[in-house]
């Protein structure tokens, strides 16, 4: 079975350039969706936050407001984070996690990553080793900011160089948030040496793939990357187990993508595929 750790903030704030604190957490879109999706899978899921610290949803992510207008995504949200709400109150502490346990780690964003998980060296040292690994490192919306901390053997940041996207600094200056924030996480990931891409226009669904490294651009990202990691692994699984059976030398056949996110490419919503075999 594949193993999954989700790892989410455990801070209930940002602070913001001016010292005060803006109440957040993670955006429960970017942590209810892709659990379904691995649920779905049939995958075993693990949250895990710093110190084990019960995660908080930031509420603006179930507003009308922020989800087209409409009442029913943040209700379906809620009601999905409810079910899980025994998981959620009792995580894991990433202080404990061992990569060797997991087959990948993915990070929901929400602007509590910029406050906990960007500055922890202990998590870029787990981040690190699982890049190492070659197991898929994965991050959505602000969540690439928890990969920050994540240094390869030379000292330079452990994916300078790789394609990756995020939160942009328009959708932050759209969300009022550009000129109040203490740093702004596209500015961070290029200086970090990230090449970093972004959609046409902002809060359509952008993923990007660069050898194990995943990454989606905002909410609306949140499915497409997590329907490309389980096509992703479960073809490497795939590979595992037809090599291993009966002596065979074997092949894997790569899975169709899911109808879902073919209608997305066609739709005009851009994703990036990545065949297993880059892994």
């Amino acid at each position: 079975m594949t193993r999954v750790l989700l790892a989410v903030p455990g801070s209930d704030h940002w602070t913001l350039k001016d010292g005060t604190r803006h109440p957040c957490g993670f955006w429960p879109e970017e942590l209810a969706v892709p659990h379904d999706v691995f649920a779905a899978a049939g995958f075993d899921i693990t949250i895990a936050t710093p110190d084990g610290a019960t995660p908080t949803a930031d509420e603006a992510g179930f507003s009308a407001a922020m989800n087209g207008g409409s009442e029913e995504p943040g209700a379906r949200f809620r009601a999905y984070l409810d079910s899980i709400k025994d998981q959620l109150e009792s995580p894991a502490r990433l202080e404990d996690v061992d990569a060797s346990d997991y087959d990948l780690v993915f990070v929901p964003g929400g602007h509590g990553p910029m406050e906990d998980l960007a500055v922890s060296p202990e998590f870029g040292a787990l981040v690190s080793a699982f890049a190492d690994a070659a197991k898929p490192v994965a991050a959505v919306c602000h969540g690439p900011a928890a990969l920050l901390p994540a240094q390869g053997g030379d000292g330079r940041w452990r994916f300078d160089g790789r394609r990756v996207t995020g939160f942009t600094n328009a959708e932050e200056a759209q969300v009022g948030f550009a000129e109040r924030a203490p740093w702004l996480l596209e500015d961070r990931l290029r200086a970090a040496g990230g090449a970093f891409e972004n959609s046409s226009q902002p809060w359509a669904a952008h993923v990007v793939a660069d050898g194990g490294l995943f990454t989606g651009q905002n909410p609306e990202s949140s499915r497409p990357l997590a329907e490309l990691l389980v096509e992703t692994v479960s073809g490497v699984n795939a590979a595992t187990q037809t090599i291993g059976r009966r002596g065979s030398p074997g092949r894997a056949i790569a899975p169709l993508r899911p109808p879902a996110v073919v209608k997305r490419f066609q739709t005009g919503r851009r994703v990036l595929w990545l065949s297993s075999a880059a892994l």
